[in-house]
């Protein structure tokens, strides 16, 4: 059954959350009018949230929580890529592995699934897709799984004070260790 998301007014959520409240407060300071959307269930996956927004998967912006060496960091992904550890680590020069559910938590303030790219108890040093760049919006998880928000590539890299990367090798180029 697909999703109908119901978009709410700029700084207002359909469903009192804190960590979504948290989230539209830090946007609203940046100086973004977000209009945060929720959906009756949760869409933890880029495909399920593009298929409820009726758009490609590559304009979802994956929040992605690493450790490099064991500090995290939060890689913004397009949603049509998946992270080359191997490669991206040696890029940033450190190891990168997957951070635990609850280190999630801990550096971000919010659950799988619903990371957004702001709304931290602390900064979290964040790195953002270039591909995201190809898309004239992008769609990002607003706190909660059940959210996300409109912004584009420009803003996200802006808002997050993100250094933008690739995620993995282009196409012809050496993979990492090779």
């Amino acid at each position: 059954m697909a999703q109908t998301p119901s978009e709410t007014p700029a700084g207002a959520t359909a469903r009192p959350h804190p960590a979504v409240d948290r989230v539209t407060a830090e946007l609203t300071r940046l100086g973004v009018t977000p209009e945060v959307r929720w959906f009756d269930d949760a869409v933890t996956t880029a495909q399920a949230a593009a298929d409820a927004l009726g758009i490609d998967v590559g304009q979802i912006a994956n929040s992605l929580v690493f450790l490099r060496d064991e500090v995290p960091i939060l890689v913004m992904t397009s949603g049509a890529h998946r992270v080359d550890t191997d490669w991206l680590g040696e890029r940033l020069g450190g190891t990168i592995s997957r951070a635990p559910k609850d280190r999630v938590k801990q550096a971000t303030g919010q659950t799988i699934g619903g990371v957004a790219p702001v709304g931290h108890p602390a900064p979290v040093p964040t790195f953002v897709d270039t591909m995201l760049a190809e898309h004239e919006e992008i769609w990002a998880a607003a706190g909660h799984p059940r959210t996300v928000f409109r912004t584009t590539c420009e803003e996200l890299l802006r808002i997050t004070g993100g250094t933008p990367v690739s995620v993995r090798p282009a196409a012809g180029q050496p993979e990492a260790g090779a």
